[in-house]
């Protein structure tokens, strides 16, 4: 499992110490997610900027120039390709006719090397399944809701992107993976995490004050763009196929768990053994009635099961 963090500070409400405070709480509590890199994007000065390194959020030097506004970032714990390859880290870099992109990923992707060989993309060092995503926006030509979609209707396997353009739009495509925004109007902010766990932790360190946030709710299937005036707009995408894929793969999951979270369970399992868990255990957990989401607050947050 990865994380996805990141800022958009619309109206330039916080100063510079604030906004690199607020991206070490982020990155930080995301490790909960991922320690194997991280990962950021911004512009500055009309140009994008990608930075990452495979170390832990902590050890990653974020200073942000002072004219950065929108920030996206990655946590990352390797399924394919390794870290110590720095092409393989998120977030990776997509290049249009008009216009540098980065996207980020969490989840896992099964049809990459299907849709390389059947679309003619071209091969890449890249070993990384969601750098999928980049080469099918750059097939579409430009970044926006509708090149998104097409994306989004062509990927199996559980998602959640983010994409940051050069005019600092960012993009958040939601697969069923999990995603929690935050936003608070009167100080011209969002701030995202992949979990409202990890990111309240985050908030919960912060040494100044936030008020109370709105939540903007999200579901699968949904595509939105946050553009750099703060204005938010919205688009669906089909994500039926994503619920019939993982039974092919994965075969039976028990009956009170719905067959569009097949994925976010099986990434569960994949990491169980590091909290001292079987696969088998998580299956058991949730035959109890148990949620995928309060294991894994139970994983990362210690909350009670």
């Amino acid at each position: 499992m990865c994380c996805l963090f990141g800022f958009v500070d619309y109206k330039n409400h916080l100063s510079s110490g604030q906004k690199h405070h607020l991206l070490k709480v982020l990155g930080t509590a995301c490790e909960a997610r991922g320690t194997d890199a991280t990962g950021i994007a911004y512009n500055t000065e009309g140009q994008l900027r990608i930075y990452k390194k495979a170390v832990p959020a902590h050890k990653l030097r974020m200073r942000l120039p002072h004219d950065v506004q929108v920030v996206m970032g990655h946590t990352r714990f390797t399924t394919q390709g390794s870290e110590k390859k720095n092409h393989n880290n998120h977030p990776f870099r997509g290049t249009l006719p008009d216009q540098c992109f980065a996207l980020a990923h969490n989840g896992v992707l099964h049809n990459d090397h299907f849709l390389r060989q059947t679309l003619d993309l071209p091969d890449t060092p890249i070993e990384t399944d969601s750098y999928i995503a980049v080469q099918l926006i750059e097939k579409e030509r430009a970044l926006h809701l509708q090149s998104l979609r097409t994306m989004a209707e062509q990927v199996e396997g559980s998602f959640v992107f983010t994409a940051l353009d050069a005019q600092n739009s960012l993009y958040f495509v939601r697969g069923d993976n999990p995603l929690c925004i935050y936003h608070y109007p009167s100080l011209g902010l969002y701030v995202y995490a992949s979990t409202e766990s990890i990111l309240q932790t985050a908030l919960s360190r912060l040494k100044f004050r936030l008020p109370k946030p709105v939540t903007v709710d999200t579901d699968c299937g949904d595509i939105l763009e946050i553009d750099r005036h703060g204005h938010l707009s919205m688009t669906t995408f089909d994500c039926g196929h994503l619920y019939q894929f993982y039974p092919r793969y994965y075969g039976y999951f028990p009956m009170t768990y719905s067959a569009k979270d097949t994925s976010y369970l099986q990434e569960l399992k994949n990491i169980a053994t590091a909290f001292g868990y079987t696969p088998e255990d998580i299956d058991d957990l949730v035959k109890s009635g148990i949620s995928p989401e309060e294991i894994e607050d139970y994983f990362y947050c210690g909350a009670e099961l």
